[in-house]
Formats: C-alpha cells, structure tokens, sequence
C-alpha cells in the first residue's frame, strides 16, 4: 500500500516526460519533413519513437508515418538514408536515375540539404516563440499606472484593497507607477500593513492595507524544496521559525542567512494554517550581466498583495516578447555550459533524461500552463543542444555542408563514418555524464 502513491507520482512523471518530449520531437522533425518536401527531398519513413512498429499509415506521396514502441525520440528518413542519422546509403544511392537521386538527400543540392537540416532546430525555436506569445496575449501586460485591478485569495486578517482602487500615495510618498510602491517598501520596515492614500469611486481615501509584496506564493520551481514540502500557488507564507513576516524580502533574507539549515514556515493555504520544514538548496542562478550567482533557495517566487489591471498586447508586441523569451533562455543556457566548463558553478547543472523528466512531473502537477511554458522551455534547449557542431547532430551535418560549400566537394564517406563514430561516441559520453549527475547529485 504504501507502495502506491510512489507508483502513481512515477507514473505521472513518466507520462508528462514522454508528453513533453514527443511534443518537442513531433515539432523537430516535422520541420525536417517539410523543408525537405518543399525543397524537392522524399522522406520515406516520419517516426515518433524507436523500435517496433505499433501503428503506421502510408500517405499518397508514399512517406510511412509511424509509431513506434520506445517513446524517446524520433526521426525522419529521407530516400538514399542508411538509418535515422541520415547516415549515406552507398548502394542505394548508385542504383538511383538522375530523377531519383535528386529527390534523396545525399543527391539534391547543398542549399536544399542544409535548409532541411536546419528545419528541426529553427522550429523548436518557433514553438518556443509562439507558446511564449500565446502566453502574453492571453495573460495580457500589467499597465504601469498603480490601479488595482482584483483581490488575490488572502488569509481574513490581511487588510486588503478593493478593485479599482488607484494608489495615490504610501506611507506619505507619492506613487506614480508600481514600481515606486517596491522603492518605498524597501526603505520601510516591514509591518502586517501600510497606510495608503487611495482614489475610490472619484475620492481619496486614506486607508490601511498590506505591504505590496508580501509572503505570496506566486509560482514554485520544479525540483525545489518548496515543491518537496508541498507548498504551492497561492499559499501564504506567515511566519519562518515562528518569526512573523510581513514581505516577501524577510523570507528571502531568513532563507540567506540559515545558509542550508532546516526552516519551519507556517504557511497559510486555502483557509488553513500548517507548518512545514524544507531546507533552502544551493542553486547557480543567472544575473543580468551574464555571470552566475549561488545563493540558497527554498524555490518560490512572490506575487503581489492583489491583482493589477492588465491590458491586451497586439501580435507584434506578444511575438517579440516570445523572441525575448527564447533568446534569453539559449543565453542563459550557453552562459550556464560556459561555467560549468570553466568551474565558476557546479557540473550538477547540467541535468539527464531523469531529471528532466522529474521537472516534466513537476511541472505538470502545478497545472496545464506550467507544463506548457515548460514545453516551450524545454523545446528551446532541444533546439540549441541540436546545432551544437557536432557530427551525429543537426549542427554537425551544417558544419559538414559548410565545408562543402567552402572545398566545392563533400568529405569522403569514409571520413564522414569516422567524425559520425567520434559524435555519437561525444554524444553518449555527454548524456552518461548528465545520467550520472541525476543520480549522485543532491
């Protein structure tokens, strides 16, 4: 019995893992199969997964679609492939016309051959835009003006506004913006409220209310003490060892200075008040400058006292906040492999199948939005670990048509068969190391 519930979350977990990546694997190679078919190359096999055979149609332009039993990838065969990695096939491209051999990918033209390798990983990166978009334009952008806009679910003793209230002023300060709220909170000792002048139905209003951003569980990480305590969205955190906090910086600077130790927050959640004791873990985080920071984190982020009003985002603006989204995650991605290689942070960073499919489980349990976002996450990582030069990957097969376009000629097959021994040998080596990682990193 008590099996069970471990069953059950292993479950979950499985599922939102091969959820997730087939989404990423089904984007990727579409991208191949349709840059390739516009440019004149026949795919003959599509597969979603490996191994045997469970399900598999035949469309009118003779490309098999199929799935297959091992649900951990993917790949697209084109005519005159040996195997999934696009390996040559010698035999079967000699024994193909003129005509033929156009059509296969080792015969059609070296713009044809790149753009349809370059496919997989630039539509990861579509995927991600789009998602993050989608995000923006339904959420909408909170307005700079300091108007309420609704109430969040609080405990009954945590004065609140009410909707529409305008802020005028805090504690005697004018306030023009949110963020002049955040600049006079910080300068302020933290206390259960704060006065506020208000603008109600055309007239102000002195009245008292919570700090702005209080202990408010606004979002919790994959894989991080908070979720392994069980604490989710919307909890209220009223006090770290019995100590009462007021803003949500009292937490941050009680988890800084317990530096590892056990904390016990008494939370507030859903109409009930319980205890927890989690332990803040050392987590590499990136600046703004590029660089890493470690610092110890329980794995929450804080949400304000009440809800701001929002405005809708037109397509342009919701699609370069995606773009935004998506370069900052291949930033912080390269500058976090940077420091890892050089040291500045730990090689624990870099995570394996198992931890990836913890932060599937993770992700999902908090809710279909936080899955998705993940999925646009995840499918950004896929996409950039793609173009990495080396042979086997996508990146590797542009560095090979690089140099063709340079020599004026491919290299030899049998140079090709030793860098696609070197990369796969690359390739498994990196993933046992991040294996290893999921195992005896804490």
């Amino acid at each position: 019995m008590e099996f069970i519930p471990q069953f059950g979350s292993l479950a979950f977990t499985l599922v939102a893992f091969v959820a997730a990546l087939s989404i990423i694997v089904a984007i990727h190679e579409y991208g191949h199969y349709i840059v390739g078919r516009w440019s004149g190359i026949h795919a003959e096999v599509f597969s979603l997964g490996f191994g045997p055979v469970l399900f598999s149609r035949t469309d009118r332009r003779g490309t098999r679609w199929q799935v297959a039993a091992l649900p951990f990838g993917g790949y697209v065969k084109f005519l005159g492939d040996a195997d999934a990695a696009s390996g040559k096939d010698g035999a079967a491209i000699d024994a193909l016309d003129a005509g033929e051999r156009r059509r296969s990918m080792h015969g059609a033209p070296l713009w044809a051959r790149s753009l349809t390798v370059a496919a997989g990983p630039v539509f990861n990166f579509i995927l991600s835009i789009l998602v993050f978009a989608l995000f923006l334009a339904f959420t909408g952008r909170a307005v700079d003006e300091p108007r309420v806009g609704g109430q969040v679910a609080l405990p009954a003793d945590i004065a609140q506004f009410e909707p529409g209230d305008l802020i005028v002023s805090m504690e005697g300060q004018p306030v023009s913006a949110f963020g002049d709220l955040f600049e006079i909170a910080a300068d302020l000792t933290p206390q259960p409220t704060a006065a506020y002048t208000v603008e109600r139905d055309g007239v102000l209003r002195e009245i008292e209310a919570a700090f702005p951003l209080i202990p408010l569980v606004q979002s919790v990480a994959p894989q991080s003490a908070a979720l392994a305590a069980g604490l989710r969205e919307g909890d209220v955190i009223r006090a770290v060892d019995g100590v009462p906090v007021y803003a949500f910086r009292q937490l941050r600077e009680a988890v800084d200075a317990a530096q590892g130790t056990p904390l016990t927050l008494t939370i507030w959640s859903r109409g009930e008040t319980r205890d927890v004791t989690l332990t803040p873990r050392r987590t590499d985080l990136p600046t703004e400058d590029g660089r890493f920071e470690t610092r110890w984190l329980i794995g929450v982020t804080g949400g304000l006292s009440f809800e701001p009003v929002r405005e809708s985002v037109g397509p342009l603006a919701a699609l370069g906040y995606g773009a935004e989204q998506t370069v900052f995650v291949v930033q912080s991605s390269l500058s976090g492999l940077w420091h890892m290689i050089t040291g500045a942070i730990s090689s624990c960073n870099l995570q394996g199948p198992i931890g990836i499919a913890e932060t599937s489980g993770a992700a999902a349990s908090q809710g279909i939005d936080n899955f998705i976002w993940f999925v646009a996450v995840l499918s950004t990582a896929v996409g950039l670990l793609n173009l990495f030069p080396i042979p086997v990957l996508d990146g590797g097969h542009l560095v090979f048509h690089a140099y063709e376009a340079v020599s004026g000629k491919p290299p030899s097959d049998k140079v090709m068969r030793v860098f696609m021994t070197i990369g796969l040998t690359l390739l498994l080596s990196l993933m046992l190391f991040a294996l290893t990682n999921d195992i005896f990193c804490p």
